[in-house]
């Protein structure tokens, strides 16, 4: 008894135990509203959490890129694979990489255009810092415009690489952006803290899409950015959130429809 009185004195000292019975309520009462407070915090912060996180799954295009058109022109194309694992680092909502070649020019080059409701997540994805880490050795970038065939400018970096080798491949990577419907060479565009936040609006016109065209002549992609720009940007959104491929291409049908 003399043990538990000095230890509950000591709790009242500290204003742990209430010392008469109307305090005590008063406590049981603090008590439980502060856990049914905790508890409501904690729901809200589920509920918020997990709104983030369908915001931040892949968003689909009203007509994905793979409905991208196989001819345009003299361009006949050949969808090429990504790996699994490389896609994954990518983080793209989604994506087209294909070979193209002009049956009239004999030229080729590849268009890979990725699609991406997170900006902040296409920082880095550079063709000098990719294509370094894949072993090409980086020879020159180029701040360059070319002018698509109904008179579009598109301000684009030309990147030049070779490959370490006696025959010495060498490739040009013409790179640019599409930001919210709107062109432009520049990663810093979309680099500052506010592209870095998850989409909780879901807004369609919240975006970045990258878009290479690589071949081993700068004339090849010069003349595929001509031809092919303005059909790219009819598949991505522009400003107001308006794909204008939607107007004239029908989704295909689900299996089960």
């Amino acid at each position: 008894m003399y043990l538990f009185s000095i230890e509950n004195s000591a709790k009242q000292a500290r204003g742990l135990v209430p010392t008469h019975p109307s305090g005590r309520a008063s406590f049981w009462l603090v008590w439980a509203l502060a856990v049914l407070l905790l508890i409501s915090t904690g729901v809200t912060y589920r509920l918020l959490a997990s709104r983030i996180v369908s915001r931040n799954e892949p968003r689909q295009l009203p007509i994905p890129l793979s409905a991208f058109p196989v001819e345009i022109g003299d361009w006949r194309g050949k969808d090429v694979p990504i790996p699994d694992n490389v896609q994954k680092v990518a983080g793209n909502d989604d994506f087209l990489n294909r070979l193209y070649i002009n049956r009239s020019t004999g030229q080729w080059a590849n268009i890979y255009v990725a699609f991406c409701a997170r900006p902040g997540t296409m920082l880095g994805h550079r063709p000098d810092v990719c294509y370094k880490g894949g072993g090409w050795v980086h020879d020159s970038t180029q701040p360059s415009e070319v002018s698509s065939n109904s008179g579009t400018k598109i301000p684009c970096l030309t990147h030049r690489f070779h490959w370490p080798s006696e025959d010495r491949q060498e490739r040009v990577v013409l790179n640019f952006y599409i930001l919210n419907g709107q062109l432009t060479s520049k990663e810093s565009e979309f680099s500052g803290v506010a592209w870095r936040t998850p989409n909780i609006g879901g807004r369609l016109a919240r975006y970045v899409a990258q878009v290479q065209i690589s071949s081993v002549l700068e004339n090849s992609v010069r003349k595929a950015a001509e031809d092919m720009t303005e059909l790219i940007l009819d598949f991505l959104p522009d400003e107001t959130g308006r794909v204008r491929a939607a107007e004239y291409i029908k989704p295909a049908a689900s299996p089960t429809e």
